[in-house]
């Protein structure tokens, strides 16, 4: 019954995104905004799906890449200046931005980081301080990949391109971006290893028998 319940899990999941993502492309703020909010969600499903026979991850990994995959979703369809959580959090605080990007980009490294320490733990077996050092590097190089996205559709977009830069006038934004990318990855390092290790050592084991 576990086993069930651990296998349909994914697809649960599964279809619970796309059914979010069915609702989030139905008349969103800006179509071009949208589109570019969503597509790695786009490109990450048909992955996972092509990988999850061969290579299934943990649970942890799933529901982390499917909160993920919510973030990216929502923020494609209010566009991420216009997310009413971020105006909720602007209002009750006295803010002066909404500031639901920075949720975005602290789980561009808290996410991927779990993703990538699964990913050299089982192919290359790394451990201790390489390990840390080398999920942090690949997940500040995500963060430092996407901003140069943004730049190059600011160049092609122009002021089109506004809505899906969402810097609200602030000069620091691509900073804040990074910094917070980075405080996820440090942060996921440091308080899930234990619980995914478990949830590891019980996949391999399964994979075994």
């Amino acid at each position: 019954m576990n086993s069930k319940t651990t296998a349909s899990e994914p697809l649960l999941l599964l279809i619970a995104c796309l059914l979010a993502l069915l609702v989030s492309g139905f008349a969103p703020f800006d179509r071009p905004t949208w589109w570019l909010e969503v597509f790695p969600v786009l490109i990450g499903l048909p992955l996972l799906l092509a990988t999850w026979h061969r290579f299934p991850l943990t649970p942890l990994v799933y529901r982390l890449l499917f909160l993920h995959a919510l973030i990216l979703i929502l923020g494609g369809h209010y566009s991420y200046a216009r997310v009413p959580l971020g105006s909720w959090v602007q209002e009750l605080f006295d803010l002066q931005r909404n500031h639901y990007d920075r949720i975005g980009h602290l789980a561009q490294g808290f996410i991927p980081a779990l993703l990538t320490r699964e990913l050299l733990r089982r192919q290359l077996k790394l451990s201790g301080r390489w390990l840390f050092f080398l999920v942090i590097a690949v997940c500040l190089g995500i963060s430092a990949m996407y901003e140069l996205i943004e730049w190059w559709a600011a160049l092609i977009g122009g002021d089109g391109a506004q809505a899906f830069l969402g810097t609200q006038g602030d000069i620091w934004d691509t900073h804040w971006d990074m910094l917070l990318a980075l405080t996820g990855a440090i942060t996921a390092m440091l308080i899930l290893p234990r619980l995914h290790d478990r949830q590891l050592a019980k996949l391999t084991a399964g994979s075994s028998v």
